[in-house]
């Protein structure tokens, strides 16, 4: 069985850092993604925790018997103007301390390049990996990365292509399930192609926005370049999640020893404990199923 893991998102504003691991524990879920919060690892900003709240996290999570597979920074490492770049460096390199520091082997996170400036974004992201990458690799660290919607970079074969140029075994993909049309809704070809750098699969649903003739939901103006997606619960969207993970399975990924499935239900904070229990019970079928 994969590692499930809870993405605490929904209860930052109702709980405290360190109370996430007690959070997950009580919905039934032994382990927990790290992911951006003001007091530890915001966005685009530089790490907020010193040596003491390392240390209280890890005793909190000890105590709740909750473990901390990965963590999730976000920060403009692929940013197409230096200044962004630099300071986005800055901070992952923190990032990097803090997860060895923490005990936790995988990073995950997002380009967070500009699609306008694809090129200079592409060639922002190889400079950040020349300095960032020698440092992951000589921690035994794993990275993996998702092409985000609003990325200079969306399609997922386009993405490998990117992180396949960086010739690292220490560089995986991160496929986002509620990013599937984003990605170009093909998990049969796509998956098999990343085999094993697979590297984690965020799960929640999602809005196919191509249906309809692109006017499966409306913004305006008018062919404006707003991207638009959800992070529904398991069943609520389109995506088809009995093909991904008859993929999943297909490439071995379900019996990995290092597989990583995260939860990261956004848009229902108000039923979130409810919620966050069915994702649970609905992925432990899924995974049993495929």
């Amino acid at each position: 069985m994969p590692r499930i893991a809870l993405d605490p998102t929904p209860y930052h504003h109702e709980f405290s850092l360190l109370e996430f691991p007690e959070v997950a524990a009580r919905l039934g879920y032994e382990s927990m993604q790290l992911t951006p919060h003001v007091d530890f690892t915001p966005f685009f900003r530089y790490p907020k925790a010193d040596d003491g709240l390392v240390a209280k996290l890890k005793k909190a999570a000890s105590d709740a018997g909750v473990d901390i597979p990965a963590i999730l920074p976000v920060h403009r490492i692929s940013w197409p103007d230096e200044p962004q770049r630099e300071a986005a460096v800055r901070n992952f390199r923190r990032v990097i301390e803090l997860a060895v520091e923490l005990g936790i082997p995988v990073i995950n996170t997002e380009f967070s390049g500009r699609p306008e400036r694809a090129e200079d974004s592409e060639a922002a992201f190889y400079r950040s990996m020349e300095e960032l990458l020698p440092i992951i690799e000589s921690e035994g660290l794993r990275l993996n990365i998702d092409p985000h919607p609003d990325d200079f970079v969306e399609d997922g074969l386009e993405a490998w292509r990117v992180l396949r140029g960086l010739n690292s075994p220490a560089v995986g993909f991160v496929y986002v399930a509620s990013h599937t049309f984003h990605y170009g809704d093909r998990a049969t070809t796509l998956l098999p192609e990343i085999g094993d750098r697979l590297g984690a699969v965020y799960t929640a649903d999602t809005f196919d926005h191509t249906r309809s003739h692109g006017l499966r939901y409306i913004s305006n103006p008018p062919g404006n370049a707003a991207r638009v997606h959800q992070h529904l619960r398991i069943g609520d969207g389109d995506v088809d999640w009995s093909e991904l993970f008859t993929a999943l399975r297909g490439i071995g990924y379900l019996d990995r020893d290092d597989a990583l499935i995260v939860s990261n239900v956004f848009a229902e904070d108000e039923t979130a404990d409810e919620v966050s229990r069915f994702q649970l019970q609905r992925l432990k079928e899924l995974v049993s199923g495929a």
